[in-house]
């Protein structure tokens, strides 16, 4: 059992698989949805902060690198199309609910990672950035775990 918990934490930090991929894989191991909305939900988080203070600053780095240098640009621009979308959407004042709702649709590309850097590229600050980037997940997590169920039971698996 602890060994599924583990399989899902680690998952959880994959970017673009992150909390999504491992709800779906809690709800299909059986898990309890609880206990692996909140294991994955850590697991989730734990990359914030060094997303927050130095993706941004690799991702500048490797721009103009020979192999890496194409990938390293798609992410930059994904996290500066990002902040430019929340503060669209939200003007300067609603960046929090902002945030909270893009990392909350689960969609390819809306997660904790994207959310962290376009809220590093505004200078939301870390406080603010995590514990919307946390609420947004936590209602991702909720979703995914209700579509996850019920497309279970719509399939009789």
């Amino acid at each position: 059992m602890l060994k599924k918990y583990l399989l899902i934490f680690f998952v959880s930090m994959v970017p673009l698989i992150e909390l999504r991929g491992s709800i779906i894989m809690a709800v299909g191991m059986d898990l309890n949805f609880f206990t692996a909305l909140t294991v994955c939900v850590i697991g989730n988080m734990l990359p914030v902060p060094i997303v927050y203070f130095f993706a941004r600053k690799v991702l500048l780095w490797g721009c103009d690198k020979k192999y890496i240098g194409k990938f390293f640009t798609y992410c930059l621009e994904k996290g500066e199309k990002g902040g430019q979308k929340l503060t669209q959407a939200a003007g300067r004042g609603g960046l929090f609910v902002a945030l909270m709702l893009f990392v909350g649709i689960p969609l390819p590309g809306t997660g904790a990672w994207t959310g962290t850097l376009a809220a590093s590229f505004l200078n939301m600050g870390i406080k603010s950035t995590s514990i919307s980037v946390c609420l947004g997940v936590v209602i991702a997590g909720i979703i995914m775990g209700i579509v996850s169920v019920t497309g279970l039971h719509l399939f009789g698996l």
